[in-house]
């Protein structure tokens, strides 16, 4: 069997007579030099990085938690084969904490004239854009004594969307919908309603929901019913100032108000209605209007990838405005943002009557559930010390929910886990009701 690199060399050197490995100065320099050699020839015979050809495929948008692979084909136009290392660099979010360092390593050999395809699989960590970084070969040559190294830039971009787990509650949401939207009518005409169709009249049916006219055609009682209006506006406003950046468990708030504004969507958009889309702090970061049915939902995921929260303080003034330019006729505004006492009375409260005006107000609050957890916590010193506080901020956040209540606002403060079906819950009471 013929023998290949390290090994090769190693028998070639055993080779040699035995006096000229003996240690004096004239075997030493037999042997560097015949070393020196072997480095040289391999050298050579490296396949040189710089002529190489680098493209990418694959996945260019990936939802948070799941994994997108990456594809990288490696071209080599020489005439000598490439035995390589390769490192494909990507940001240190492209994976968890505790994956192996060679996640970005590759070996690979390309005889000459010919391509092969590599893979990186990425699973992000974070939502946002990964931008692909330098690509680093190292070209070894046969007896991988020395090596030839270079970069290239190949440039790539994964985004990295949000994960959208409150998904799982949509068909039950969806079934409830059905039996409001068509299964069951109402007999009382409200905001949001529109003519369904005529009955008879049943024991216990409203008598202003007769329709008299009707009834003098006919030889019975006819009674009018309604069905919840379709094609009525909702703007989601998502707070992205410094108060959406308090993790709650292993996310910021900002990520569990965006869940359950696709959930909301996902539920809307199914009803018929119009859906638009307001990321705020001191300016507006991302806006998403006027998409079709089918699109929205694509599109408020992919503005809100990139979304991240600002620390500085919400410009309530500059976000009642631009709302009331978004939305100029009467639409139900969902505000997600903080329900603490600091940063609604002072930035929120002063211009919260302008938008109450015009249009029905519905906020949701992301609730700490350590905070519940605390108030319930007794035994020592510091477990009261911790009750006594986490009852104080549950104390203010009910008196400023009570506040927004008096103004005409509808006030959801709930888990992450929660958030999401308690605000498609309220969004069909107030569509059964006759409010939106």
């Amino acid at each position: 069997m013929a023998l290949t690199g390290r090994a090769a060399l190693l028998a070639a050197l055993g080779s040699l007579p035995v006096g000229i490995l003996e240690p004096s100065w004239t075997g030493m320099l037999a042997v560097n030099g015949a070393l020196g050699v072997a480095c040289a020839v391999d050298y050579a015979l490296a396949a040189p990085v710089r002529t190489l050809r680098l493209a990418r495929t694959g996945d260019t948008s990936v939802r948070l938690g799941e994994p997108a692979d990456v594809h990288l084909t490696v071209a080599n136009p020489g005439a000598r084969t490439l035995r390589a290392r390769i490192r494909d660099a990507w940001p240190p979010s492209s994976w968890p904490a505790d994956t192996e360092p060679g996640a970005s390593r590759h070996d690979l050999v390309v005889p000459a004239g010919e391509r092969r395809r590599l893979t990186t699989r990425l699973r992000p960590t974070r939502r946002g854009d990964r931008h692909a970084d330098r690509v680093t070969i190292r070209s070894f040559g046969p007896l991988g004594l020395l090596s030839r190294q270079g970069t290239h830039t190949v440039p790539w971009t994964v985004r990295v969307l949000p994960p959208f787990t409150s998904r799982k509650h949509l068909p039950s949401r969806l079934a409830r919908l059905r039996e409001l939207d068509g299964r069951t009518s109402l007999l009382t005409r409200g905001e949001g309603t529109e003519f369904d169709s005529l009955r008879d009249y049943l024991p216990g049916d409203d008598t202003r929901s007769i329709d008299w006219r009707a009834t003098a055609r006919g030889q019975k009682v006819a009674v009018r019913t309604w069905r919840p209006e379709r094609d009525r506006h909702i703007l989601i406003c998502l707070d992205t100032g410094r108060t959406s950046a308090g993790r709650v468990g292993d996310a910021p708030r900002l990520d569990s108000a965006m869940d359950a504004a696709l959930l909301l969507t996902a539920l809307a958009t199914r009803a018929g209605d119009r859906v638009d889309l307001l990321a705020h702090d001191r300016r507006p970061r991302a806006q998403v209007q006027g998409r079709s049915a089918a699109d929205t939902l694509p599109a408020f995921v992919n503005a809100m990838a990139t979304l991240e929260p600002e620390l500085v303080e919400t410009d309530s003034r500059s976000l009642v405005s631009t709302i009331l330019r978004t939305a100029p006729r009467r639409s139900l505004v969902v505000l997600l943002t903080s329900l603490d006492a600091a940063p609604v009375e002072e930035g929120l409260l002063p211009v919260l009557p302008r938008l109450t005006r015009r249009h029905t107000v519905l906020l949701a609050s992301v609730a700490d559930p350590h905070i519940a957890e605390m108030a319930r916590s007794r035994g020592t010193l510091d477990a009261v010390y911790d009750a006594a506080a986490a009852t104080r901020s549950q104390s203010e956040r009910r008196r400023t929910a009570d506040h927004l209540t008096r103004l005409g606002v509808h006030v959801l403060d709930a888990t992450p886990e929660t958030l999401a079906p308690a605000l498609a819950d309220t969004y069909l009471a107030l569509k059964a009701s006759g409010r939106l």
